[in-house]
């Protein structure tokens, strides 16, 4: 069982108060940014033990019919197919499970604001599929000059083109897809029509990391670098929040970038107004308390030493196939050498590199690369397993690890050998794969399939579900087929940068 080091109550109620306390400063209206993930946050589940990923969405379900929430997603995002790596969803998609998410959690996404939007043929399509589902959509331009350009932003020219979104609740959640989706951008548009029209409003961002009042070096902090070594983003002493309370403040680079920008047009906006034009940094505009919810500091130190090591594998195998730079590559390595870190601190890397070599020669018939996988179970175990003519590596080591979980002897077939030989002969006649061997989404369907014909199979589907949250390596890049169903049994797996032929099968 992992030790819990984050409290979502006390989290929560801090919070909860902090949001409470802007909402009165702007006389009863205010926009407020979510940075990061609304729901399905699991980085922060996986540096802060006993994070709820969803904890955002229940202090949502707390503020009751307070509140009401715009989504944003930029037209540039939808046109190129980009893709959000947890889900490996485009952005048109991520916003249609966003809406379905929320409506099963209870709560309503108010409207849809396509932003940065010129035209683009896909975004004019998704436009017009989520109006045809009943969904309010706005689309809001590209402002020339944006941010740099203040005058031009805060004025006819900018924020005048930005459509007047109507809303009727004191707090208004702004939240998007992804970054760079222009949240902050349709939140302080609002506030600028507000004020034009002589009505109060002002805006503030929900911040989650990094923990402004952890220090600079926290692994937490460090471990949102890794996070974000893709983007460049690099923490920082938030310098104007020193300057004007003598207070170390953590904030990360952009932020700390653009403050000198985003002061004159708080400023141009709000000036002599309302409590904005006293927002003296960029820590001023966050409302940040995840420092309340930490209850075991240690706790939370290892597992965001662990995320730090995550990422390194991460980013090297978006560089192996292609998708990513060498550069983040290099980020993250930096940041493991600062932590002191390998990547054998990895419990699971060692026995999944042990399990490819023990394999040679085991394996009669067997052609190709010997790959090893391992996984560690809650109680602190490891099961290790390697491919075969039958199985993928992370096939045969998620059998396993059920088989331990329901106390199955490990030698009993829990897959009927029939729909197997099926399976494999329809992909070798069929599709013309050579190898027969089942993929997890493949291994997920065959069990599913057998629980008629196997009793135990039953059993062991029911344990599918312990793997949540267990981590997983093996040793070479995984096939989209176990990657997808890697993603459903919800496991965090990293792997070494090594490609075979199945990678693409």
């Amino acid at each position: 069982m992992k030790t819990k080091g984050f409290d979502n109550k006390k989290y929560l109620d801090a919070q909860t108060k902090k949001i409470l306390e802007r909402v009165d400063l702007f006389k009863g209206k205010l926009y407020l940014e979510f940075g990061g993930k609304l729901c399905f946050d699991f980085h922060a589940a996986r540096i802060l033990p006993g994070y709820d990923p969803n904890v955002k969405v229940s202090l949502l379900r707390e503020l009751g019919d307070k509140k009401e929430i715009i989504y944003c997603v930029s037209a540039k995002a939808i046109q190129d197919g980009k893709l959000r790596g947890d889900f490996g969803l485009t952005y048109d998609n991520v916003t249609l499970k966003t809406i379905e998410d929320f409506e099963n959690m209870g709560l309503k996404i108010g409207c849809v604001v396509i932003n940065m939007y010129s035209g683009e043929r896909k975004a004019e399509i998704f436009k017009n599929y989520l109006e045809r589902l009943g969904v309010r959509v706005y689309t809001s331009p590209m402002i020339d000059g944006y941010p740099n350009d203040v005058e031009r932003a805060v004025g006819e020219e900018g924020f005048g083109k930005f459509p007047f979104i109507e809303t009727t609740k004191p707090i208004v959640i702004i939240t998007g897809a992804g970054p760079c989706s222009g949240k902050m951008a349709t939140g302080l548009a609002q506030v600028w029509h507000h004020l034009k029209n002589g009505r109060q409003a002002g805006f503030a961002k929900f911040e989650t990391f990094p923990i402004w009042n952890l220090p600079l070096k926290h692994p937490v902090n460090t471990a949102y670098e890794a996070a974000t070594a893709d983007l460049g983003d690099f923490n920082l002493v938030d310098p104007f929040h020193l300057e004007a309370y003598k207070e170390t403040a953590i904030n990360y680079n952009r932020d700390v970038e653009n403050f000198g920008i985003m002061k004159r047009m708080i400023n141009k906006i709000a000036a002599g107004v309302n409590h904005m034009s006293k927002y003296n940094s960029p820590t001023d505009m966050g409302v940040n308390m995840a420092k309340e919810g930490i209850v075991d500091d240690a706790v939370v130190q290892e597992a965001s030493k662990q995320e730090i090591i995550r990422r390194w594998f991460r980013y090297s195998k978006e560089f192996a196939t292609g998708a990513g730079t060498r550069e983040a590559v290099d980020r993250t390595e930096k940041l493991l050498n600062e932590m002191s870190l390998k990547p054998l601190d990895r419990k699971v890397v060692g026995p999944a590199r042990e399990a490819a070599e023990a394999a040679k020669g085991k394996e009669e018939g067997h052609k190709g690369v010997f790959c090893g996988a391992a996984i560690e179970l809650s109680d602190g175990s490891i099961v290790t397993g390697h491919n075969s003519p039958l199985f993928h590596a992370e096939s045969a080591v998620a059998i396993k690890a059920v088989k331990k979980l329901a106390n199955l002897p490990a030698d009993i077939h829990l897959l009927p050998p029939n729909i197997m030989q099926n399976i494999g002969k329809m992909k070798k006649d069929i599709c013309g794969i050579d190898s027969p061997s089942l993929n997890v989404d493949e291994m997920l369907m065959v069990l599913s399939a057998g629980v008629g014909m196997n009793p135990v199979a039953e059993k062991a589907i029911e344990m599918l579900k312990k793997l949540e949250g267990c981590e997983m390596h093996f040793t070479h890049l995984p096939s989209p087929g176990d990657e997808s169903g890697l993603r459903k049994l919800k496991v965090n797996y990293t792997t070494d940068s090594h490609l075979t032929l199945q990678n693409y099968l």
